[in-house]
């Protein structure tokens, strides 16, 4: 007798969402050009710079399947090897003075599930913790989800390698768990520690790389303002309640529960939640939009626009959610949020027409702006925060 689970589907079809089933392409000689630096195929006329780089520091090899090289004729011939290579196919990093400071590669490419690893990683001390070290991440990625079209983004390492799964983090991939005993590495098992970032992710990965790229994230100094571990944040618990960040994939959900809340809350709110639900696309792409899941779906969602303020463009919460203090809840997140984030204004517009949703506001510290809006039936309020 065959014994079927809940997840199993009962009436033979597939399971999961339909997906376009072509071919990505293979990785390629290109160049990547950033602020900081720029990749370019590895060559092996690379190895002389790198050596200069990378020699005496034996630390860099120790959770790599290679390394430490006695001298500069083996690493050569080991970067001539690489170089070779269709897979793994390495990148040489080379910094803003044209000095090839590290080694990137695209791995286990599987272009029929358009799938593909970020490996191989090899830093000299001059690039680690640069933002050069960061862009690197941003070009490869952007190249690997909108040129390439690869789906499904990876990065495994051994899973005692802190610093590398404090990396993957920073970078907005997320755990998924850990392979024990996956491989064999210099006589030693290794377990190791999963990743991913999906295509559905990127556009919130690329907003919160770009924000921590720009000129204005760094003082005279060149020291960051806001940590890109921050701004990639996916998780949060406010007075008790779980938050976690939305994904493009979940914007037909996130609109039509929007929409639904809305107008349980009060029929005069229709046409803001609509308005709202049509402009969910570009939240999740540009900005932040975070959810409560609850037992039978969504309790509630809360949209972000992230500025030189912090705009709390949607708060939606389920009328049977409501007693539990989500509204407040939010709210305080959204505070923290804007705080975390290295900004000091939360801004929020209210419906002319709900009187006591703008006491409620005013309650919580917000002032009315004298803002003339063309929609006339908004009111501008914002709060300045400690």
């Amino acid at each position: 007798m065959k014994i079927v689970s809940e997840a199993e589907p009962r009436t033979g079809q597939p399971v999961g969402l339909p997906v376009e089933t072509r071919e990505a392409p293979r990785p390629g000689p290109v160049r990547l050009d950033g602020r900081f630096g720029h990749l370019e195929k590895l060559e092996a006329g690379h190895a002389g710079a790198l050596w200069e780089a990378v020699k005496g520091d034996e630390a860099l090899w120790t959770y790599m399947g290679y390394g430490p090289f006695a001298d500069a004729a083996a690493f050569s011939a080991w970067v001539a090897q690489r170089a070779a290579l269709a897979d793994p196919y390495a990148y040489a990093v080379i910094d803003a003075a044209g000095r090839a400071v590290g080694i990137v590669t695209l791995m286990e490419i599987r272009p029929a599930m358009r799938v593909i690893e970020v490996g191989n990683i090899v830093y000299a001390p001059a690039l680690q913790h640069t933002p050069l070290a960061t862009e690197v991440q941003y070009l490869l990625a952007r190249h690997v989800f909108e040129t390439l079209g690869y789906r499904r983004y990876e990065w495994k390492c051994n899973a005692l390698n802190a610093p590398s799964r404090r990396a993957a983090e920073r970078f907005g991939f997320t755990f998924e768990g850990v392979f024990r005993a996956h491989m064999i590495v210099k006589g030693r098992n290794r377990d190791t520690a999963w990743y991913a970032m999906l295509d559905a992710e990127w556009p919130a990965r690329k907003v919160a790389f770009e924000r921590w790229l720009a000129p204005e994230n760094f003082d005279a100094q060149g020291r960051q303002r806001t940590r890109l571990s921050v701004m990639n944040q996916a998780q949060a618990v406010e007075n008790g309640v779980r938050l976690r960040r939305a994904s493009l994939a979940e914007l037909p959900e996130i609109a039509a529960f929007t929409l639904a809340a809305f107008q349980a809350f009060d029929p005069l709110t229709r046409r803001q939640a609509k308005v709202i639900a049509d402009n969910y696309d570009m939240l999740l792409r540009e900005n932040e939009v975070w959810v409560v899941e609850g037992e039978h779906g969504l309790d509630a969602a809360l949209g972000l626009v992230v500025g030189r303020d912090v705009e709390l463009m949607v708060t939606a919460v389920a009328s049977g959610a409501q007693a539990r203090g989500l509204t407040e809840a939010l709210l305080n997140f959204a505070e923290h949020r804007t705080r975390a984030l290295g900004l000091s204004v939360l801004r929020v517009l209210v419906n002319k027409n709900l009187a006591r949703q703008t006491e409620w506001y005013g309650r919580r510290g917000f002032q009315r702006l004298d803002i003339v809006d063309p929609r006339e039936e908004v009111i501008h309020m914002a709060k300045t925060l400690d």
